[in-house]
């Protein structure tokens, strides 16, 4: 069988073709490799280079990797936050024509951590449960669209910070089902999975010293049942307000919005006396804050991000002459937001060095400087100004945080 690479674009064959495929993946030379650090797999995984992207390989029979890449590509068309397909290779042989497994191509996650590369050093409780409101996010994310993992786990998971929080994302996409939409039964499935997986991982961080003395891994286990549950029932559940008090379901979706979802269909029934709204958020999906951004800035980022980055340009647009809500002789919206990304947001980010960056994006970087000026100007009891803080900043914060921002990956 000669080698056919199956690819989502037409560009990238012709760059897969320069890897050495008729070599075991465990054996490329070095010279193909790109020296990231790798999570847990049940699989041999290595970074290497397509043109410009660096990609992650990972080796497995033919069936479950064109399977894994439809998923992560019907994962992808739904916006479920996941590592990107990019091919297929299989038909590979060796030298001597021995059949070799196929592989699975991936975009590598940039800014990514695996989670044992969180735990080089001594992780504190509370960045811990900041990573299990994070997976509990994306188990629902998962969830809500139909989707049943069937190995929630630390390991299966990649982290990317966001505004002082944390994004999850799928990596591993090989024992999940779509479906049209989940019984009860399948979701506590998979958190049951999630809840062992989880103490089992804190466990064997425990075993060798990299946990917190006052974390323990079965609570923690439990914990992602908790959140998880908390923030379902949060998205799904009915309300029954009394009749005319219409602002209550205005609080409701406020609050789901903040969240980080939209209610993109509801269903409202009055009781047949009257008295009575039953309020039911039909469809939700997340990445509220970062759709608004992305439409009036054109800049893609976290949720977290997003919504902080609004927040300044909504500030920001307040102080301009022509910002006039209502008024059509006033600026739009669209044309302000884009005079922010150029005059604020691009210079702020560019002050910062490209060394003392690490493996923060420019929405990461320009939320750091934010959170910045807004602690100096606690201090001195009056707004500092943006220059200012992001003088501090170079100066003082980013050459001490230098070894903890360093690139790192799944």
């Amino acid at each position: 069988m000669a080698l056919q690479i199956s690819a989502t674009n037409p560009e990238h064959p012709a760059l897969l073709l320069e890897l050495p495929w008729d070599v075991p993946l465990e054996e490329w030379p070095e010279e193909y490799l790109v020296p990231l650090p790798r999570g847990i797999s049940r699989h041999v995984v290595r970074y290497s280079r397509a043109g410009d992207e660096v990609i992650a390989v990972k080796e497995l029979a033919e069936r479950p990797a064109l399977r894994e890449y439809e998923l992560l590509r019907d994962l992808d068309r739904i916006g479920i936050p996941a590592v990107d397909p990019l091919a297929v290779v299989t038909g590979r042989v060796d030298a001597d024509g021995a059949p070799l497994e196929s592989v699975l191509v991936t975009r590598h996650l940039g800014g990514s951590m695996p989670y044992r590369s969180m735990f080089e050093t001594t992780m504190r409780p509370a960045t811990m449960h900041r990573l299990m409101d994070a997976l509990a996010v994306l188990l629902v994310r998962l969830h809500l669209a139909g989707f049943a993992w069937g190995d929630c786990s630390l390991s299966n998971t990649l982290f990317r910070r966001d505004a002082g929080a944390y994004a999850a994302y799928l990596v591993d996409a090989e024992t999940g089902d779509l479906h049209p939409q989940l019984s009860v039964g399948q979701r506590e499935y998979d958190l049951d999975l999630a809840r062992v997986n989880i103490s089992g991982e804190l466990l064997d961080l425990e075993a060798s010293g990299a946990l917190h003395p006052s974390v323990d891994p079965v609570e923690f286990g439990m914990e992602i049942c908790a959140r998880y549950r908390g923030l379902w029932d949060e998205l799904t559940r009915t309300s029954v307000y009394p009749a005319g008090k219409y602002h209550y379901i205005e609080r409701r979706i406020r609050r789901l919005n903040d969240l980080g979802f939209d209610v993109a269909e509801m269903q409202i029934e009055h009781a047949s006396n009257g008295d009575t709204v039953t309020f039911v958020p039909k469809v939700v999906d997340a990445g509220h804050h970062q759709r608004q951004l992305l439409r009036l800035t054109g800049l893609d980022t976290e949720e977290n991000q997003a919504r902080r980055l609004l927040n300044d340009l909504e500030s920001w647009m307040a102080t301009q002459d022509d910002y006039a809500p209502g008024d059509p002789l006033g600026a739009r919206p669209e044309v302000l937001a884009h005079r922010w990304v150029r005059e604020v947001f691009r210079p702020t980010v560019r002050a910062v060095p490209l060394e003392l960056r690490g493996a923060m994006d420019p929405a990461e970087i320009y939320h750091q400087l934010l959170e910045h000026r807004w602690y100096m100007s606690e201090r001195a009891q009056h707004d500092i100004g943006l220059d200012t803080a992001v003088e501090d900043y170079i100066k003082n914060i980013l050459p001490k945080a230098s070894e903890t921002l360093q690139p790192t990956a799944e």
